[in-house]
């Protein structure tokens, strides 16, 4: 790959070829008895995510540490039992990566682009995962169609469009969960108006990464009326 004037790898472009990032024991140990499931969504999307429009080119080296164990990091914040609805899937992240890990949860993927739900109707049938309904809808669309415990959400808007977006989709007690970067706190101060008015707290937890220096940060929005 050639090399940049500062030293650096050039950025990878669609089409060049790339080294897929292999998951560690910590990872394995991680994932436990959810790592095999786990590997073959990896494998899937090194070898269509790309190709299907999911991923971009810089992600191709990092389905691991990017986008598999970045999404795993909701998984402290979700119930014992009951329905999550992830809006704005996608590729499946954090959904998929829910629904793996979580067989006794009932979970809801909502995204707009029929090619992505072909995609993920493509990773729900090869994982055999029957505790998962795909629906081919806006986070607006279903509203009146029932309620989450929980609604999570990944690189879908700012955490002030995302409380319009999902407070009607939350049932009484429950809570969004949206996986945020550094800003996390800009995002919850600017927010702050939408929060009171749909009756939110935030609260913002730092999760440490099993493959990164970088944590996740986890904005957990719980209904309080």
């Amino acid at each position: 790959m050639p090399a940049r004037r500062d030293g650096g790898r050039a950025p990878r472009r669609a089409g060049d070829p790339f080294t897929p990032e292999a998951p560690t024991d910590e990872v394995r140990r991680f994932f436990g008895p959810a790592f095999a499931d786990i590997a073959e969504f990896a494998r899937m999307l090194e070898e269509e995510g790309e190709l299907r429009g999911l991923l971009g080119p810089r992600d191709m080296e990092r389905i691991w540490s990017r986008h598999l164990v970045n999404s795993a990091a909701v998984l402290d914040f979700l119930p014992r039992r009951g329905q999550v609805l992830d809006i704005g899937s996608g590729a499946g992240l954090p959904g998929i990566v829910i629904a793996v890990c979580r067989p006794d949860l009932d979970v809801h993927l909502a995204e707009p682009m029929a090619r992505r739900c072909e995609w993920l109707a493509d990773v729900v049938d090869a994982l055999g995962l029957d505790n998962t309904t795909i629906h081919q809808a806006r986070a607006e669309e279903l509203r009146g169609k029932g309620k989450a415990d929980v609604v999570t959400a990944r690189a879908v808007a700012n955490m002030a469009k995302l409380v319009r977006m999902t407070s009607k989709l939350i049932a009484p007690g429950g809570a969004l969960v949206a996986l945020k970067g550094r800003r996390a706190p800009i995002e919850i101060e600017e927010a702050a108006s939408e929060l009171k008015r749909h009756h939110l707290m935030a609260q913002i937890h730092e999760v440490p990464s099993v493959m990164e220096d970088e944590s996740t940060y986890i904005v957990k929005c719980t209904r309080t009326k």
